[in-house]
Parts: structure tokens; C-alpha cells; sequence
């Protein structure tokens, strides 16, 4: 069977602008029937690479999902992610820092969920938040979060340099999809825990956060930590080119088994 390859992932050496990618497109997919199809061809896929990824014991996975409020992580993970073995894949949340998080720099917290050797992390959220909401929120001055993108640069080599494979994705939706989800949420009673005021007041910072999310990918898009830019505005695309990426991703390490202790051709069990 060929596969598809992503469509999603940016290209090296370019900057992209957000407002030139439709965050309705499915590139070809021809509908959720078809990716549905491709969805479960993938994640079986996946799971062969992730017991390959344990068995062979040199590499981590680090998933990094990003997005504006209502973009699709948790929905990503849920559909994508929960496909593997949750003893080998490790959901990191992050939230506003606690007190003692904040009596670190701004990558301790981060560092400190790596995944270990044979394993897949995701990163619901991530260190991104401090060239992020910090920045829209003007929670330091510009001098300091300017200097964070450079620092994640050399923070993410550093990880690649010593065993993690790296790939970083933007859930991309537009502000009318976003709207619709809201409602969604305040409409299902089992979905109004998620909504918050919050959100309304976010909403209103649309513009300065897709220039920080622009500003975030093109200058933190390297060749040992790439980024994709995700049309999100419909799941079923969203899910599957999610899988997609990550399954070219953990092919690419070229996994191997280790080899057996004994020749199991020697061995006899009576």
C-alpha cells in the first residue's frame, strides 16, 4: 500500500503567513468516510512503530500541539493518540505555572516532561506558551520573550542532539469554526465544564495571537524540531494528517529490534 505524505508540514528555509492557509482544506482527502479510512490504516501503523520505538530503546517521541482556544488538542489526542499503548505515551497538560514552577526558568517545567528513551510524549500546550500567551498578554516585557525563541531553538537541539525526535503541530482554524465550537460547548451539558468567560475574553485577542503564533513558527521551524501547519477546521482531516505526519516522522528514525541474547534458533522449551 502507498501512502500518502503530508501535505502539512512547513517547508524548510521558508515563512509561511497564516492568513494564506485555508484552514478549511483537506488536501485531497475526499471526505470524512475516506479519512476515517486512512485514519485507522495509520494508527495501526503506529502502534507497529511503537512497540518498534520501545523494542529498540535509542529514541523518545516529543508531540508538541498547539493551538488557539477550541482548535482541536484534546480532540487530537483523544483520536489520534489514544490509539497507542498508554504504557508507552505520556500526555503532558500545561497550565498557567504554579508557584513553585514559577521560581524556575520557563523551561524547567518543560524539561522535566520529556519523554525517557522508548517512549511517546504529547505536549498538550507547551514551553511555546512563554513566546505565546505571554507575549499577547504582555505578562513580561518584549526584551525577554524576544530572547525565547532563539533559546527554544538551542533548548529542542539540544533534546534532538540527545535522542528525542521532534515535531511540532499547529491546530489551524479560523474564527468563525471557533465560534461554532463555543456554542457547541455551552450547548452539551457534558461540554459546559470546558467552557469558561475566559474564552470570550481570549476571543477578542484573535489578532494578536495568530501574529504570535506566526512569529512562533517561522522562527522556531528547524530541521531537528519542524512544524506543520494543520488545516483543523474539520476533524476528520485534522486526525488523520496528524497520524500521517507522525507515522513519516517515526519511520524516518530507522528503529531497529536489538538482538536476542541467545540464537532462538538453539533454543528448545520441552
Amino acid at each position: 500500500m502507498t501512502r500518502s505524505k503530508s501535505r502539512t508540514a512547513v517547508p524548510q528555509g521558508s515563512r509561511i503567513a497564516l492568513a494564506r492557509i485555508n484552514p478549511d482544506a483537506s488536501h485531497g482527502v475526499g471526505g470524512k468516510a475516506e479519512a476515517r479510512a486512512r485514519l485507522k490504516r495509520e494508527l495501526e501503523r503506529l502502534r507497529e512503530l511503537q512497540y518498534l520505538l520501545y523494542a529498540d530503546n535509542s529514541r523518545a517521541v516529543l508531540v508538541v500541539l498547539q493551538a488557539i482556544d477550541a482548535g482541536g488538542k484534546d480532540g487530537t489526542i483523544r483520536n489520534v493518540m489514544s490509539g497507542l499503548n498508554p504504557s508507552g505515551c505520556v500526555v503532558t497538560s500545561f497550565k498557567v505555572p504554579n508557584a513553585e514552577e514559577l521560581s524556575h526558568d520557563y523551561l524547567w517545567r518543560v524539561h522535566r516532561a520529556v519523554p525517557p528513551k522508548g517512549t511517546v510524549g504529547v505536549f498538550n500546550r507547551s514551553h511555546y506558551e512563554d513566546v505565546l500567551a505571554v507575549r499577547v498578554h504582555k505578562l513580561v516585557p518584549r526584551p525577554v520573550w524576544a530572547k525565547r525563541y532563539s533559546q527554544i531553538n538551542e533548548f529542542e537541539r539540544m533534546l534532538s542532539e540527545n535522542g528525542v525526535a521532534i515535531v511540532k503541530f499547529f491546530l489551524h482554524i479560523d474564527k468563525r469554526e471557533q465560534a461554532r465550537r463555543l456554542r457547541a460547548r455551552i450547548a452539551d451539558p457534558t461540554r459546559n465544564w470546558k467552557f469558561s468567560e475566559g474564552d470570550i475574553a481570549e476571543r477578542k485577542l484573535w489578532g494578536a495571537y495568530l501574529e504570535a503564533f506566526e512569529d512562533a513558527i517561522n522562527k522556531t521551524h528547524t530541521p531537528w524540531a519542524p512544524w506543520h501547519v494543520v488545516p483543523a477546521n474539520k476533524k476528520w482531516y485534522r486526525d488523520w494528517a496528524v497520524a500521517r505526519a507522525l507515522v513519516e516522522l517515526m519511520e524516518s528514525l530507522k528503529l531497529r529490534y536489538p538482538k536476542p541474547a541467545a540464537d532462538p534458533s538453539k533454543i528448545v522449551i520441552r
